[in-house]
């Protein structure tokens, strides 16, 4: 692992990490024709400590916390939206002049409905404030709101650090400028792969990076901390749940997904249990909404648009791999491997690409998705794939060697296209393969696994300077 420099880099530690949605909201305040804005996310990954430092760029702030009675008192006291501006900025001390250059930011907005519906009525009213709110759960309570503002709110996703934030957040300023390098360069692998290794373990939440960075960069001091976490969300059950019924599968998924992690799963009696299917479903889809278990589910297309099949089995996606290789009790292991395809059945690798590609949706919530031919002795199975243009491009996360990738043999034989991406240890390279069975001629890109967030911008590359 790396250890600090210096005393300044410690100090500097303290400060807040930069991530990469800030731009959007400095793009958002810059908009004149802009709406209130709710920042979306499951708890604990950040949203209050991005807004909070957002606001210092205003000459005025107002901040609400709906979790607390005063604060949400306004929004049963009021029904107005001009009435209850008036009384925050009476209460703040703040002239209504100064309204343009004032952020009203309602954090845990999900606890008021009636907040939440007032959001329009700030937009129609009073349009010149400008308004953040920041909330999880939401989907649970959005049903409650009778008047939900659609169309008359803007939404932004907030995730755990991705890869490049955990690098900027070490300061390691000539990794990153090596990991926005295209292609990357030889000698910057190790370097890279380094830190990827380092992020791959601990996972982007940010308590458990700013424990980790502050506290000598040991994995033995992160337990309390992920501890945390996980209770907070176990106790949020109740949330999440519809009914009693609901609230006890919900704890039993909870204490037994990570186990699947290397699987597609079935809800029919999951995680051994009595459970019926519907039960467990519905559960799932709470722990979906709540973004703390997702469903990845896979497609059979091999062109655009990728549409996902749910009648297939799921894979089950985690907020945050780091969270589940503690859950996994794989961390230690991990600091000796070399290669982190070998990480638990081969399962994490993929995981946290996945993860990364999901970091990458700020504006719209996407998810990714995999790809599967399921015949009769002839079942295959693609990592991820990803549309690009008129392609869909697949991508198999693993080592070994090309003549291994027996399932992207089965996508590129009906692919309309010849690219291919493998994302594993080694370096950067195109090489042209052909398939097992048909012989169908492909070209095949190896990229080193730390360049998830950076798919997007590696694929438009290969398909514009590489050709058969």
């Amino acid at each position: 692992m790396l250890q600090k420099n210096n005393i300044f880099t410690y100090i500097s530690y303290q400060m807040n990490f930069k991530r990469h949605i800030y731009s959007t909201l400095v793009a958002w305040k810059s908009n004149k024709n802009r709406k209130p804005l709710i920042v979306r996310g499951a708890r604990q990954v950040g949203k209050t400590t991005l807004i909070n430092e957002f606001a210092g760029t205003y000459s005025h702030q107002i901040k609400l916390n709906l979790e607390r009675v005063k604060d949400i008192g306004y929004f049963t006291e009021f029904s107005d939206a001009k009435t209850l501006v008036e009384a925050l900025f009476l209460t703040h001390n703040i002239s209504t002049k100064d309204t343009a250059r004032t952020l009203l930011f309602i954090d845990e907005i999900q606890e008021s409905p009636q907040a939440i519906a007032m959001l329009r009525y700030f937009y129609e009213d009073v349009p010149e404030l400008q308004v953040i709110a920041a909330g999880s759960l939401l989907e649970q309570v959005m049903h409650k709101v009778k008047n939900f503002p659609v169309g008359r709110v803007e939404y932004v996703y907030l995730h755990p650090l991705n890869f490049p934030e955990y690098v900027e957040a070490k300061q390691h300023w000539g990794a990153l400028e090596a990991l926005n390098k295209l292609p990357v360069e030889p000698q910057a692998i190790p370097i890279l792969k380094e830190l990827f290794h380092e992020y791959a373990i601990i996972g982007g939440m940010p308590e458990i990076v700013k424990n980790y960075l502050l506290n000598t960069e040991s994995l033995a001091d992160l337990p309390p901390a992920y501890e945390s976490i996980w209770a907070t969300y176990k106790e949020d059950v109740e949330k999440y749940a519809q009914n009693a019924t609901d609230a006890r599968v919900i704890k039993h998924i909870m204490h037994t997904a990570h186990l699947y992690l290397d699987q597609r799963i079935k809800f029919q009696n999951f995680g051994n249990s009595n459970y019926k299917s519907r039960e467990v479903g519905e559960a799932m889809r709470n722990l979906n909404d709540a973004r703390i278990i997702q469903l990845i589910y896979p497609a059979t297309g091999t062109t655009p648009p990728i549409k996902a099949d749910i009648k297939k089995s799921p894979r089950l996606q985690f907020l945050d791999t780091g969270l589940v290789n503690y859950e996994l009790n794989i961390q230690a292991d991990m600091l000796a491997m070399d290669d982190f395809n070998t990480a638990y059945k081969g399962a994490v690798i993929p995981h946290l690409i996945t993860q990364e590609l999901i970091s990458l949706s700020t504006i719209n919530y996407k998810k990714p998705n995999f790809w599967v031919r399921e015949k009769a002795q002839a079942s295959s199975e693609v990592d991820l794939i990803v549309a690009h243009k008129d392609k869909v491009i697949p991508i198999e996360i693993k080592s070994g060697k090309e003549g291994k990738l027996k399932s992207l043999h089965q996508f590129m034989d009906q692919a309309n296209h010849p690219y291919a991406i493998r994302m594993y240890a080694g370096g950067f390279k195109v090489e042209q393969h052909q398939t097992a069975i048909k012989k169908t001629p492909y070209l095949l890109m190896n990229l080193p696994y730390f360049l998830g967030t950076r798919l997007p911008e590696y694929i438009d590359y290969f398909t514009v300077n590489y050709k058969l």
